[in-house]
């Protein structure tokens, strides 16, 4: 999927939290509609069989209860793309990321074959439409993400180039993979921020720890010998760069990936941005893959990057100034065609029933807001997880995507309605999370999961109504004189 990633160190979080975000955008010209779903423990079946690749995957007799974010249409696979366990592990997958012609030369996607009718069908291999529900019901921690994935790589393969992030109260990992079969993984560090915006990310990699005490890096076991059979390594000072080896440098990069980066660097690290000391432009191929930011990130500020559209520069699709030549000329992050976009928040607090918070929104970033889902909890509002196909306004889904067509058509008029709306929805989500570290048992943890969902429906029909009005008024076939 076209998706932008960002992950938050423990010590670069303001309440020494690791967050793994990610924006779900649907492809070009398509909308996926999307809900929450709750998993009980041990309710899988033996065998998965995947739609897309028709790939079979034999599944542990145990699996652990988790959320996760499937497509409501059953015919299009389960595409699960984030959740949080039971054990307060987090995954999000995944990222569409890039490659390079002499990898995918050395080890080949898994091949399709002929097509049956009008269905594209797969030897095997697994892809996004499988890896959360391969992977999260089955792991313990943020490593054992890793390694469980990787292991699933090696003898299933996979057919596509994809970024995942799993996260624990302790760690993030990010794994990329190599081609069909390989695949490399690190730790990021503590008081860092990763910004992957569907490229290749890693910038660095010691082969020596991934193959040895595996502290910061994991990979492939046989990675390393794959690297210098194929003379992948172009790095000339001797450290082995992996984005060099494994990445692209082409220009719809320029366009669509690297700008992103570019702008989540002026979030992030806005003052050495400004002196623009390293001399970095939307269109750098060398961005970093994680600064330490010049500031601790809130959930807030998550929320304000993964939404932006170049504000406050030449390319902002919404200003009114600026010449025109530059508006669209970049790839948003709040992009139209964002189907949700979810941060998994696994906070160092002792009630076990509210450490790991799942917020997440639906539709355009640039018009929705954050509501907090406590992942511990059972039963999912229908808000949330009742989503239906037809358009419905009792549906959290289908309200965002109906204030984001309202309010884009009339952003200027909106935009003040829309603001309002964030920051009442904002505030009101943290007022419950004050509330639910004194949470003390199973039924009040689905009650306050009830009541945040109750709130966010009636601060969320009133928003709708607002900018319903706007753009009522601003309908072209608009007259002023009327008959009182």
């Amino acid at each position: 999927m076209p998706c932008t990633t960002l992950l938050v160190g423990r010590l670069a979080s303001n309440d020494g939290s690791t967050m793994i975000a990610r924006n779900d955008d649907s492809p070009s010209g398509q909308f996926h509609v999307k809900k929450l779903v709750k998993i009980k423990a041990d309710n899988h079946k033996e065998v998965y069989k995947s739609v897309g690749s028709h790939v079979e995957v034999k599944l542990p007799k145990h699996s652990f209860a988790f959320t996760f974010m499937p497509n409501v249409d059953p015919k299009e696979g389960l595409w699960g793309a984030a959740g949080i366990n039971e054990k307060n592990v987090a995954m999000t997958a995944t990222e569409t990321i890039t490659t390079n012609e002499r990898v995918l030369g050395a080890d080949p996607y898994v091949e399709l074959v002929p097509r049956k009718g009008n269905t594209p069908e797969v030897k095997g291999g697994i892809g996004e439409e499988d890896l959360v529900y391969l992977v999260l019901p089955y792991i313990s921690s943020a490593r054992e993400g890793v390694l469980r994935l990787g292991s699933l790589l090696e003898e299933y393969g996979t057919y596509e180039p994809n970024g995942i992030a799993f996260s624990d109260e302790k760690e993030i990992w990010w794994l990329e993979t190599i081609g069909g079969h390989h695949y490399i993984a690190a730790r990021v560090q503590d008081n860092e921020v990763v910004l992957m915006p569907n490229q290749f990310g890693l910038d660095r990699f010691d082969f020596e720890d991934a193959l040895g005490e595996g502290k910061n890096y994991l990979c492939s076991k046989d990675l390393k010998e794959f690297v210098e059979n194929n003379s992948l390594a172009l790095d000339q000072d001797g450290k082995f760069n992996p984005r060099l080896a494994f990445g692209s440098h082409s220009d719809s990069d320029h366009v669509y990936n690297t700008p992103r980066a570019w702008y989540m660097l002026r979030c992030l690290t806005p003052v050495a941005m400004r002196e623009n000391v390293k001399g970095y432009t939307p269109e750098s191929d060398d961005l970093p893959w994680s600064v330490v930011p010049e500031h601790k990130l809130t959930v807030e500020d998550v929320k304000y990057i993964l939404s932006a559209h170049f504000q406050g520069t030449v390319y902002d699709p919404y200003s009114k100034y600026g010449p025109k030549e530059y508006k669209g000329a970049y790839r948003p992050i709040g992009v139209n065609r964002t189907s949700f976009l979810a941060l998994l928040q696994i906070r160092p607090v002792k009630n076990d029933y509210t450490k790991a918070i799942e917020w997440f929104t639906f539709g355009s970033n640039v018009f929705n807001e954050f509501v907090p889902f406590f992942t511990q909890g059972d039963k999912v509002p229908s808000y949330y997880g009742g989503t239906t196909l037809s358009v419905d306004s009792n549906n959290f889904y289908w309200e965002n995507r109906l204030i984001g067509a309202l309010a884009d058509s009339h952003f200027q008029t909106s935009a003040i309605e829309i603001e309002r709306y964030q920051n009442a929805l904002a505030a009101k989500a943290m007022e419950f999370v004050h509330k639910a570290d004194k949470v003390a048992s199973k039924d009040e943890l689905e009650k306050l999961n009830q009541d945040i969902a109750k709130e966010a429906k009636t601060l969320t029909d009133k928003c709708l109504a607002k900018v319903l009005y706007a753009a009522s008024m601003g309908m072209k076939n608009a007259y002023s004189r009327s008959d009182n």
